[in-house]
């Protein structure tokens, strides 16, 4: 008898709390109607706890109202950012819930909403680019993305601003999805020059454009093709995949971005820097040689050439490339700077031997030797410094570099003249 009661207060209890959200979901109407948006927050919250035993319909009239007092705060400037994204989340729940029970009340009016959200989602991720918020930006453009999957270049531009944010899990779950989804960006667009505003106008297929120019309102038809960004997603997935030290991952998706982007040099030269980090320097050099046969005068190439190889230890391969970069062009600044950077490597093992040395005979002979390397390694470097410094006459790194040479070397008059010179 007593399990009876119990389960007899249980059902009271379901049935007070459903009488109760329906009564506040309700007084929230009333009040969003009368205009009275603060007392909102709080009779929702109330029907947020049992909102588990509601029916679809209170379900989507909640969110249906969520959605509005976000939205109201949006149009009174009030976190404006924050209530937009979680406007747009309350009127996608609406949605599904009403599409799942088969009755759609509110469907009609939060599409409308929608619209509205999704353009100054993407007003407010463009003024985000432009300080360069490209996290927050790209929150925006996901959600935007989520509001309307169909139009897919907003994930493609999500992924760009996370890769700008740095966020390189984000853009390559980005990437991953833009891929699983055949997404191309390639399209066309009609366009032709209105006679009353001399602007070019597109027109979403040939015949609309087709029809304005035959009733002679435009003229000048013509196309504009946007071409396939498929190779460019591809080979940002495989820079990220090298990024993240995932390199037979990587490599395959190099093959892939490499067959549809023959031409890409920069995606050659990450393979090769694959070839190099896993010691497999036959490839390297097959491929190397294939690269610079397309564009052996190319000195941007040669440079990237030289920093794979000293990034690879292999200072003789750097040294000859970055020479070969100042051959084809003689103001290649950082060529210069990373050449004398990879000669001056060479002295650190000096120091570390002369230091070891002790006072003997031979000792003192091989401690001459290393003091002799390491003067014409000084030698070596002030050629392509003072080079440096006639390009840029103001950089002071360079001269800082230049005047401890000199002082290395005891040539005390340039390094007093330089000193005054850049005034240090």
């Amino acid at each position: 008898m007593k399990a009876k009661n119990v389960l007899l207060t249980s059902a009271l209890l379901v049935s007070v709390a459903t009488f109760a959200q329906k009564d506040q979901l309700k007084a929230a109407e009333k009040a969003i109607k009368k205009g009275n948006m603060t007392e909102v927050p709080a009779l929702l919250s109330q029907v947020e706890s049992v909102l588990g035993n509601a029916s679809d319909a209170e379900k989507a009239q909640y969110y249906y109202l969520r959605e509005t007092v976000y939205m109201d705060a949006v149009e009174k400037n009030v976190d404006t950012d924050k209530n937009l994204l979680l406007a747009a989340k309350a009127a996608k729940e609406v949605i599904a819930i009403e599409k799942a029970s088969g009755k759609q009340q509110y469907t009609a009016e939060v599409t409308k909403v929608i619209s509205k959200v999704k353009d100054k989602l993407l007003n407010s991720a463009i003024a985000d680019s432009k300080t360069e918020k490209y996290a927050e930006g790209a929150e925006k453009l996901t959600e935007v993305y989520h509001l309307d999957k169909k139009d897919t270049l907003n994930l493609y531009y999500a992924s760009s601003f996370r890769l700008n944010a740095k966020d390189f899990d984000g853009a390559l779950a980005d990437l991953q999805e833009l891929r699983k989804i055949r997404f191309t960006g390639k399209s066309k667009t009609y366009v032709a020059t209105s006679l009353v505003s001399n602007k070019e106008e597109g027109f979403p297929t040939k015949e609309d454009r087709d029809r304005m120019v035959k009733l002679k309102t435009h003229t000048n038809p013509r196309v504009e093709v946007v071409a396939s960004k498929e190779g460019e997603i591809v080979k940002n997935i495989a820079l990220i995949l090298v990024q993240q030290k995932k390199i037979e991952e990587a490599k395959k998706v190099i093959v892939e971005a490499r067959t549809l982007n023959p031409e890409d040099t920069s995606l050659a030269m990450t393979e090769a820097n694959l070839y190099l980090e896993t010691k497999d320097f036959d490839s390297y050099k097959k491929l190397v040689t294939e690269i610079l046969a397309k564009k052996p005068n190319d000195a941007d190439l040669l440079f990237n050439l030289g920093v794979v190889s000293a990034t690879a230890k292999n200072k003789a391969d750097a040294e000859m490339y970055y020479k070969k970069a100042i051959e084809v062009d003689p103001n290649y600044m950082n060529a210069y700077i990373n050449l004398v950077g990879v000669k001056l490597e060479a002295e650190t093992p000096i120091n570390a031997e002369m230091n070891k040395l002790g006072t003997s005979d031979k000792d003192n002979k091989r401690y001459e030797v290393l003091k002799a390397e390491k003067k014409k390694l000084y030698q070596s470097v002030i050629p392509y410094l003072t080079k440096s410094l006639e390009i840029e006459k103001d950089n002071k790194d360079v001269a800082n570099t230049l005047i401890s040479v000199y002082g290395a070397l005891e040539m005390s008059a340039e390094k007093k003249a330089l000193k005054e010179k850049m005034g240090l």
